[in-house]
């Protein structure tokens, strides 16, 4: 399945991008950040989804499923990385994803830490995608009314109108704060803008849970 093809990508990603850190030429602090990246990225892919292939929320991923020796490979490259003065957006990124496979638990992450790589990382990196995941950590540590005004302060926030993940996110807020038309709205917009079937079938639950609230 495509979860099958996600890990295959990255499994030659990550064999090439080793091969460079090997190298004399490649071993430097980014190429280790970026590794690092890989591995913790590649490490959580069969939490993704259930059983059946269904996504799963991040409150809901069975974090026993990691590839726990891929986790200790990409800390250690992200440790490996920290040499010399240089901060790249691999290393943001990478310090990202170790914050949230440092946490046992959900509840357990770090997010104020989170939301300040990601403070960082805008000045890298302005696009509104990462402005998007700068917002979902917003919500994490201010709340769902502070994550949608920092969604609406995104910097050319029109281009990603037909984002499914913009709507997505919104109604993820809105329903947090018990708007649960407003939720379905958003809702509904991203089932239209998703492609992927397990995409749509994921949104569509959040829909249904969201109609089953309202008065």
């Amino acid at each position: 399945g495509r979860m099958d093809d996600a890990i295959r990508h990255y499994q030659e990603a990550i064999r090439l991008t080793q091969l460079l850190a090997e190298h004399p030429a490649g071993n430097e602090p980014k190429t280790h950040a970026l590794l690092a990246l890989m591995l913790l990225n590649a490490a959580r892919i069969p939490s993704r989804t259930d059983t059946e292939g269904n996504l799963l929320r991040l409150q809901e991923q069975d974090r026993s499923r990691w590839n726990h020796p891929m986790v200790a490979r990409g800390m250690f490259h992200l440790a490996q990385s920290a040499a010399g003065n240089e901060l790249s957006e691999y290393h943001l990124q990478a310090g990202i994803a170790a914050c949230h496979c440092a946490a046992r638990a959900y509840a357990a992450t770090d997010w104020g830490h989170i939301l300040e790589m990601y403070d960082r990382l805008v000045a890298f990196d302005d696009s509104p995608v990462v402005a998007l995941n700068r917002a979902v950590a917003v919500a994490e540590v201010h709340g769902a009314q502070a994550g949608i005004e920092a969604v609406g302060a995104i910097r050319n926030l029109q281009s990603l109108e037909s984002y499914y993940l913009l709507h997505a996110v919104l109604g993820e807020f809105e329903s947090r704060l018990n708007h649960s038309l407003a939720a379905a709205i958003h809702f509904r917009k991203a089932i239209q803008l998703a492609e992927i079937k397990s995409e749509q079938a994921f949104l569509a639950k959040r829909l249904q849970a969201c109609e089953e609230q309202s008065p």
